[in-house]
């Protein structure tokens, strides 16, 4: 079946290894993924990882706040075993670990900095030098629900895409985006019925859903013309 809406793993292959690791995100390439979607937050050290809960209690051995944690002491905990016992020792990345990675493939990647919760200062800055330091603003999104951090990267005249995420109905999305300086949204699925779609196809504005697990809402997807859909499960068309 040929879709022109593509494929970005959320948090990896999410579904099949634990969220947010090596593992995911190289098992999603190998399911042919047009893209990667991950989770950024600082350690108290300022190291950008990837993890998308503030707390690393639900996907660790571990417990308390990422920011609270050195990178040296976040390296120690396993991040594989609440998964499935075979990931076992699976480690947090850095993000440093997943560019090198990231850049012997052709995935596009989406950085969700996390932020809405937590403010971690300077994160945009940190994420942004180090994307230019590995050449990867071609092929890199810089996504957030904080419409600060949004304007933050935007002041920095960073030349990566930036798109604000939200699950809210709004009504002036193209003055909004323009206020923020995102060129891009990202919604939930329930948004796909909304007036507000409507205004993003009108207005032309380049959008991706999240979190779609079903053929039957990824084909609706591509009729409305979505530039891509999230996704645990990389091989949606292809699975059995």
């Amino acid at each position: 079946m040929a879709i022109n809406t593509r494929i970005f793993a959320h948090r990896g292959a999410s579904h099949y290894a634990p969220e947010n690791t090596l593992p995911a995100f190289q098992l999603a390439n190998e399911m042919g993924a047009s893209g990667v979607e991950l989770d950024v937050q600082l350690t108290k050290d300022n190291i950008p990882v990837i993890i998308h809960d503030e707390n690393v209690r639900r996907t660790t051995n571990g417990v308390g706040f990422v920011q609270d944690y050195t990178y040296k002491d976040i390296k120690q905990l396993d991040a594989g075993s609440w998964y499935n016992e075979r990931f076992a020792n699976t480690t947090i990345p850095s993000l440093e670990e997943f560019l090198k990675w990231v850049q012997t493939t052709n995935m596009t990647i989406n950085l969700e900095l996390k932020t809405n919760v937590i403010n971690y200062v300077h994160i945009e800055a940190i994420v942004n030098e180090m994307i230019e330091h590995f050449k990867l603003e071609d092929r890199t999104i810089l996504s957030s629900f904080n419409p600060e951090t949004i304007r933050n990267l935007s002041d920095m005249n960073s030349q990566i895409e930036r798109a604000w995420l939200t699950q809210m109905r709004i009504r002036k999305v193209h003055l909004l985006l323009n206020d923020i300086g995102a060129q891009s949204i990202h919604i939930k699925t329930r948004l796909l019925s909304s007036n507000m779609l409507k205004r993003i196809l009108q207005e032309e504005i380049p959008y991706r859903v999240y979190t779609v697990n079903r053929v039957k809402t990824l084909k609706r997807c591509e009729q409305l013309q979505a530039d891509a859909i999230f996704t645990d499960l990389p091989d949606l068309l292809t699975k059995p």
